[in-house]
């Protein structure tokens, strides 16, 4: 099939450092090109891609060392020369919310769109119900709670290459890790507080956005003075296998519905199980006693930094093989790219 990828413009794809839905993009795009699809992916410049990339930006915004530029302006800018093509594709897949609704209200069957974030937002209720045409993809079955009436199409779980990680058999220091993003609903204050209470040293992987440095300035950065704490910062693809398949498990202690949490299966790709929060989407990615340990408290955490090593590392990374590979994740989205196809011409054979 002849298929266009629509990613964010806010990291390059995959992303040099922190970021989800980009890194998500570049997995399933290389995975459809060797499947054998014509791919294009439209993308920020300093992509890396096996697909034909179109730029429509020189930069990653995050990465822009201008001091002005508009996320606004530089997505519909890409939007536009997306429509402009649409032509040429069988499918337009999108990955940048809903923003390209406006523009396709005369094509809706050609596209499908994938939902990467929190959906439980005042205003998406009368945006999706003002545009009900466009078939939706939830990356998890509890992130469809918020928008049940939504024209949901099909849930497909991330993926992810399973040659870009390493596996690690031991845990090679011990310690816990946290990785991902500062923030007050990743709650790392909580994996602080579990790690200083089960005794056992915690390494931060994280980076801080402009919009939560106050929050690391005046709720973390004072619980950063522990001799089991260390801050590691940001981190990218390179340093991610020996980080996450050092650690005894990865700590994943949220505060919000997470729609997926990609973090949790980079870390069963390496072989580290997880110990996670009771909420969003984490039932539906960590199998309990399995992948991971599932915990509704800090005790509950606690006991679970103690009992973590009973599990297999060697069966930890059979269940990331078994259910979150991009080859996978390519799959399930080409058989819902071939129903689309199918039904539209099914229609255009009945007007003609």
């Amino acid at each position: 099939m002849r298929i266009a990828q629509v990613a964010p413009l806010f990291e390059a794809v995959p992303p040099k450092l922190y970021g989800g839905t980009e890194r998500v993009v570049a997995h399933l795009t290389d995975a459809l090109v060797d499947q054998g699809h014509e791919v294009t992916l439209f993308a920020a410049g300093e992509t890396q891609t096996k697909a034909r990339l179109v730029a429509t930006r020189a930069q990653p915004l995050r990465l822009d060392s201008r001091r002005l530029n508009s996320d606004l302006a530089s997505h519909l800018a890409m939007i536009h020369e997306v429509r402009r093509r649409a032509e040429a594709f069988d499918v337009i897949h999108f990955h940048v919310d809903l923003i390209h609704f406006p523009f396709f209200e005369g094509m809706p069957e050609r596209t499908l769109t994938t939902l990467h974030g929190r959906l439980d937002i005042d205003d998406l209720r009368d945006v999706y119900a003002r545009w009900p045409s466009y078939p939706l993809v939830s990356i998890s079955r509890s992130q469809r709670a918020p928008l049940p009436e939504a024209n949901w199409y099909a849930t497909v779980q991330h993926g992810m290459l399973p040659d870009q990680y390493r596996f690690s058999p031991q845990a090679q220091d011990g310690y816990l890790a946290f990785l991902g993003r500062i923030s007050p609903e990743k709650r790392p204050d909580r994996a602080i507080e579990i790690a200083k209470a089960a005794g056992v040293p915690l390494k931060i992987a994280a980076k801080v956005d402009a919009a939560d440095r106050v929050y690391f300035d005046t709720c973390i950065r004072p619980m950063l003075d522990h001799p089991l704490i260390e801050f590691v910062g940001e981190i990218g693809d390179a340093q991610k296998s020996a980080f996450l398949g050092g650690a005894r498990a990865l700590l994943f202690p949220i505060d919000w519905p997470e729609p997926f949490g990609l973090v949790m299966i980079e870390a069963m790709a390496c072989g580290t199980p997880v110990i996670a929060w009771r909420c969003g989407s984490v039932p539906e990615v960590v199998q309990h006693g399995i992948s991971g340990l599932i915990v509704d408290d800090i005790a509950g955490a606690v006991k679970a930094v103690h009992g973590i090593t009973g599990l297999s590392r060697a069966r930890v990374r059979r269940a990331f093989d078994e259910r979150f590979t991009a080859q996978a994740m390519a799959k399930r989205y080409a058989r819902l790219y071939w129903q689309l196809v199918h039904a539209r011409r099914l229609r255009e054979s009945e007007v003609a």
